[in-house]
This record gives structure tokens, C-alpha cells and sequence, in this order.
């Protein structure tokens, strides 16, 4: 079974932290308000960045792998916290492309949909939304 692997560490003297994924870093930290030093991004916020991430690279992929050309094609993301401890009771994402014919993109954004390895590891647990804009 395939496995991903990352190493978060601190970063020396600081409240931020370092993840290495392959040969790629990043940065996390909290922001100034919350006592850290605003270095990166939360947790929180990679989570629904990687939803956004993850649905765009398959998105891409969907319409590459039909030789369909896209342009401009974004994704925004939200997600909704609630309770204590706090978590995600709800993530939605529009999504936009220009001059893409409407049933062509529900196509697109169907197969990004079921290929998203987060959305289908999200969707038993939250409401994930995904819409076109």
C-alpha cells in the first residue's frame, strides 16, 4: 500500500516549524495574535489549502489528459470551524476557468472531484462543497 512520509521539525528558537515533503519546505507557524511569530501558515489553513491543492492538480490533469485547453482556472477555498476544540464542520470550493463551455467544466470538476485524494478522505466526516463559479 503506498504511504506518503513528511518530517515537520522545529525551527530553532522560534514557534515556527519546518515540514520537508520530498525535496520541497515549508513553514508553519501561528500568527502574532495567537503567540507565534506569523513565519507560515496554521495547520489549519495547509489543511484547506491542500483540498484546494490537491482538487487543482487533478483539475489540471483532467483537462490535460483530453488535450482540452483551460485558461485561468482558480480555486477558493473556505472552511467553516465550529465547536471546542475547534474543527472544520464544513469546507466549500468555487471553482473558475475562463471561456470553458459550463458542461465541459461540470465534467472537468466531476473527475477532479473523485480523483482528490483529500476531498474523498474529507467527505466522510464534513460536508464538502464544490461549485462552479
Amino acid at each position: 500500500m503506498p504511504e506518503v512520509t513528511t518530517t515537520i521539525s522545529q525551527i530553532d528558537g522560534s514557534t515556527a516549524a519546518r515540514t520537508r515533503i520530498r525535496e520541497h519546505e515549508l513553514v508553519t507557524d501561528r500568527p502574532a495574535e495567537k503567540g507565534g511569530g506569523n513565519q507560515g501558515p496554521m495547520g489549519g489553513e495547509l489543511l484547506v489549502a491542500s483540498l484546494g491543492g490537491c482538487f487543482m492538480s487533478n483539475l489540471i490533469a483532467a483537462f490535460q489528459g483530453r488535450e482540452i485547453e483551460a485558461k485561468g482556472l482558480s480555486a477558493t477555498v473556505s472552511g467553516t470551524l465550529e465547536g471546542t476544540p475547534p474543527r472544520f464542520r464544513k469546507m466549500a470550493m468555487v471553482v473558475k476557468g475562463e471561456g470553458i463551455d459550463r458542461d465541459q467544466m461540470e465534467k472537468m470538476v466531476l473527475i477532479a472531484e473523485r480523483g482528490c485524494i483529500v476531498a474523498n478522505t474529507l467527505k466522510p466526516f464534513m460536508d464538502v462543497e464544490i461549485s462552479i463559479g
